[in-house]
């Protein structure tokens, strides 16, 4: 069993050891390691979920979600192929036609995670058909702002909301193209929900689709930090 010279045991991924502790994956020791793998739906605060499957490596062939892959010594994970390139720039193209969208005015443009993945895996355009879907936006809340059009579904929002809010104020529910986030109140409005501005359940949404009201536009666009470096060098967060 390969080894570092803290003692812990070791996989490879793409050609490079890294070390890991008992009950990590894949993706929890690349990160401690300062190893990028493209992801959405996982967070380093939350458990797993494996849904958006960005993050798929290849183990012997076989493709596999790195963050719900436990890590074991000798593993051989690949993720910088061209292969795993173009599916993960497919499935962030599809996110975007399967949404609206609008980096170039949208509030969060430049610290935004969905479109600092698709910068890493060299998105240029939408390739696919866009469904320009009609989503209601609630604004009913004082404080919070909800654009379900830049949801992507990826369920940080509602883990949050449970986890560490302790409130549950979100939810998904529907099927296919029906699914949809969910708010916790009579009404359905986040005006009758527990929601605070300073939720972890806002701020920790990689898109624009929850905002606090009254901080757009605090960082001008190009300063932001994934105007001026790559998502792959500026991970500490996700």
């Amino acid at each position: 069993m390969s080894r570092t010279d803290d003692s812990r045991p070791t996989f490879v991924l793409d050609g490079e050891t890294v070390p890991f502790s008992p009950g990590q994956t894949v993706m929890q020791a690349a990160q401690d390691a300062g190893r990028y793998i493209p992801h959405l739906c996982h967070h380093r605060d939350f458990a797993p979920r494996g849904s958006c499957k960005v993050c798929t490596v290849l183990v012997g062939g076989r493709a596999m979600t790195s963050c719900t892959l436990a890590a074991s010594a000798g593993l051989d994970v690949t993720s910088a192929s061209e292969a795993l390139t173009t599916d993960r720039r497919h499935l962030v193209q599809m996110l975007f036609v399967e949404g609206n969208h609008h980096c170039p005015f949208c509030e969060k443009s430049g610290d935004c995670h969905l479109q600092a993945v698709a910068t890493h895996v060299g998105m240029q355009d939408t390739h696919f058909e866009h469904a320009f879907p009609t989503r209601p936006v609630d604004a009913s809340h004082p404080d919070v702002w909800l654009d379900r059009s830049r949801c992507i579904l990826c369920e940080l929002c509602v883990r949050a909301s449970h986890d560490v809010d302790g409130k549950s104020v979100f939810a998904i529910g529907g099927r296919g193209a029906h699914t949809t986030l969910l708010v916790n109140s009579p009404s359905g409005l986040l005006k009758d929900s527990a929601i605070a501005r300073d939720d972890r359940a806002i701020s920790v949404c990689p898109t624009g689709a929850l905002l606090p009201k009254g901080g757009a536009y605090l960082v001008a666009i190009g300063a932001r930090r994934y105007d001026v470096a790559d998502i792959a060098t500026k991970p500490e967060d996700t």
